[in-house]
């Protein structure tokens, strides 16, 4: 794609990059094949092509972004699944994530979506906050039914209220900035992220993850001053909050790394994953640079840290399917996608992999609070091709998907189950099933 930016444009690093981005594209359109929203809405703006010519043209004009840019460019999940079909390889992540914070710095949006997402920046990121949060909306569950359904800001303030849970957990001790021994003769050292919103909506993941991997020789490192990985609010185009959240990460894993040296940074938080690893390209301009490849180049999703030991069970498995859900930031985002499924084989399970395995459940960070219709429709087409596998358990990677995706059929993430047939508790919600 020939482009025309400015001397002066290209003299800052983010136009820069998209500009370099921009020149791959071919214009050949795989990508609108596999993407959720062209699938749904049929509209070629609605489809990685189409936005990658909104963003050229937003970025190159220097004008402020337009209602017509916006609405087209919100509506984008940030799936990557055109990363994976796109023969040219157009990085569409580093694109759209600069078209963010653009439009972020230039446009006004409704006095309802900036609460909105005011709201979201200042709880989801912060454990505490969260948890009064949700508390807040638990109270108001009974009365969602009376909210009309015509406005979309009522619809997004349905979806946050339906969306919480009904049961707020504590925080647990095991979250805490500490260091978990080995059991036996130590294997390695790696250090956990415990993440934000993950330890308040399922804190029995990062429990499964530390059982596992100290029973298998590893001492795990919670380290102090590491929190969210600043996903949440980098896809909102809110750079600064993000970087702050990344840089506090990018500093304690360092003091852990100099320490006493780290084999990994293990995370089981697929969408987190993806931006930690990302972090080289977050500050490649910043002091920081350094550093945050050398956090870049440790950061592992647990099942890779996991098939890169050795998991093996420790107890015969229970006559279950489980559908595997991929993750999007998992299967597309890092390109993680044999590991999770050979290990629940390994572990003893019958996995069943649904139709469209590559299109997103809806989830999506905050994508499921502001665009709520489209993620229902995602969501509800995800579910019928789950069903039509027949599983007893649901499984996934990502605390998004399994929040999304919870229903009639248990959800649970890949670890709890992976722990359990090696010897840990059955999964939280598995009921009669883990007899």
């Amino acid at each position: 794609m020939q482009t025309n930016f400015t001397q002066g444009q290209l003299a800052d690093p983010d136009t820069a990059s998209s500009n370099a981005i921009l020149r791959t594209c071919v214009h050949c359109g795989m990508c609108t094949a596999t993407c959720p929203t062209f699938l749904l809405l049929g509209d070629e703006l609605d489809s990685p092509r189409g936005r990658i010519y909104l963003i050229k043209d937003m970025l190159e004009s220097g004008r402020p972004a337009t209602e017509e840019v916006v609405r087209h460019v919100d509506r984008c999940l940030s799936c990557l699944s055109c990363m994976t079909t796109c023969p040219s390889g157009v990085n569409y992540m580093h694109l759209v994530d600069h078209a963010r914070s653009y439009i972020q710095e230039t446009y006004r949006r409704p006095w309802h979506e900036r609460l909105l997402r005011h709201a979201l920046k200042l709880s989801l990121p912060h454990p505490a906050r969260m948890r009064l949060a949700l508390m807040a909306a638990r109270l108001a569950k009974p009365f969602t039914g009376l909210l009309p359904q015509g406005s979309l800001a009522l619809r997004r303030l349905r979806a946050v209220v339906d969306l919480a849970p009904m049961h707020v957990t504590a925080a647990r001790a095991v979250e805490r900035p500490q260091t978990h021994q080995a059991i036996g003769a130590r294997r390695g050292r790696v250090a956990l992220l415990a993440g934000c919103a993950q330890q308040v909506l399922a804190p029995q993941i990062n429990e499964a993850t530390i059982r596992l991997l100290t029973r298998m020789g590893i001492e795990v490192v919670v380290a102090k001053g590491a929190g969210c990985c600043g996903a949440l609010t980098h896809h909102m185009g809110m750079h600064d909050p993000a970087m702050a959240s990344a840089r506090a990460n990018i500093v304690a894993w360092t003091a852990e790394l100099d320490a006493g040296g780290l084999d990994g940074i293990v995370i089981n938080t697929s969408g987190c994953g993806t931006t930690v690893k990302d972090y080289g390209f977050m500050f490649r301009d910043q002091p920081e640079a350094a550093a945050a490849a050398r956090v870049s180049a440790l950061a592992l999703d647990i099942t890779q840290y996991l098939s890169r030991l050795g998991y093996e069970p420790t107890r015969p498995a229970p006559d279950l399917t489980i559908a595997y859900h991929a993750a999007c930031s998992l299967q597309h985002g890092q390109q993680v996608t044999a590991e999770p499924k050979q290990l629940l084989a390994r572990a003893g399970f019958r996995v069943a992999i649904p139709a469209e395995s590559h299109i997103c459940c809806g989830s999506a960070g905050t994508y499921n609070l502001m665009q709520p219709d489209i993620a229902d429709r995602l969501r509800d087409r995800k579910l019928a091709h789950i069903a039509a596998v027949h599983p007893d358990v649901i499984a996934a990677g990502n605390i998004g998907c399994i929040t999304q995706l919870a229903g009639a059929t248990p959800v649970v993430h890949t670890i709890e189950l992976l722990d359990w047939m090696a010897g840990g508790p059955p999964p939280v919600g598995m009921g009669a099933l883990a007899s």
